[in-house]
């Protein structure tokens, strides 16, 4: 496994593989990394000649008083988790080299990006585009597997691929949960005992509201007051959101659910803020 730190290495390494008429699969993360992460790489070890992942925790996409200094780094940790999912390099860059002096172009998200982590975290996702772009323009990769845990997130990507036609095949995967429910999240390690207690109610509240969707239920109103409900009966939860969206455009739904919706949750336990999501469907 090739440890790699500058960005014009790791493009050196990229474009040697493609003119070897290798397939490259890329997975960025933020370090940290748990199973979640580790069943994404199986995903791209699967599609592609070589695996990279990316360690890169990003500042572009932190806001003011957010967890940049604080958020959980275990580098040691994350290279053996690489290595022994087979990634054949891991691109591990300082903020220095991503973004040297003098750096100060900046990618601008629309309509996607104002509603939810959005609302909440204004300017989260420019960060996050801007970083990807980067990151694409360097790994050069063929497919890049991204959780929908972080549904808009994935959203978010797959739609600036689209909209600047960027040759990266994206791919969302599956959210991995621990036992007991709780969507895996490398800002899981915030949580205390009680705290982690109470998050199970939101994957709870999510099996709920598929109970109710796939009993017939259509009326938003029903399906989110029932959702709520079953949160606030946690008393260390604050909501942030809960909506039923369109399932492409993130848009509220309001009136009968009569095209692919998912509910999405952003909930904070103490000072961690969760999200989670699911498509409700007729099964």
């Amino acid at each position: 496994m090739d440890l790699i730190r500058d960005p014009a290495a790791m493009r050196r390494w990229a474009s040697e593989a493609r003119s070897r008429g290798e397939s490259i699969a890329f997975v960025p993360t933020m370090g940290y990394l748990h199973d979640g992460h580790l069943s994404l790489m199986r995903i791209g070890r699967a599609r592609a000649d070589r695996l990279v992942t990316s360690v890169f925790v990003n500042p572009l996409q932190f806001g003011e008083g957010e967890d940049l200094e604080v958020y959980p780094r275990d580098e040691e940790g994350d290279l053996a988790k690489c290595e022994s999912e087979g990634c054949d390099a891991v691109f591990f860059p300082q903020p220095d080299t991503m973004y040297p002096p003098g750096f100060q172009t900046r990618l601008v998200t629309g309509a996607l990006t104002t509603v939810l982590c959005g609302a909440s975290r204004p300017g989260h996702f420019d960060g996050v585009v801007t970083v990807v772009l980067k990151l694409f323009n360097l790994v050069q990769p063929h497919v890049a597997v991204f959780g929908s845990k972080d549904y808009q997130q994935l959203q978010v990507i797959t739609r600036m691929v689209r909209d600047l036609a960027v040759p990266v095949e994206i791919v969302g995967a599956p959210i991995i949960r621990e036992e007991g429910g709780l969507a895996l999240s490398s800002r899981n390690a915030y949580l205390g005992p009680d705290e982690r207690s109470q998050a199970l109610a939101l994957n709870q509240s999510l099996a709920l509201a598929q109970e109710l969707f796939a009993a017939g239920e259509r009326d938003p109103g029903v399906i989110l007051a029932a959702v709520r409900a079953h949160i606030q009966a946690q008393p260390l939860g604050e909501i942030d959101y809960v909506q039923l969206v369109d399932a492409e455009e993130l848009t509220p739904l309001y009136g009968p659910l009569v095209r692919p919706a998912v509910l999405v949750l952003a909930v904070r336990f103490g000072r961690t803020r969760l999200i989670d999501n699911r498509v409700l469907s007729e099964s």
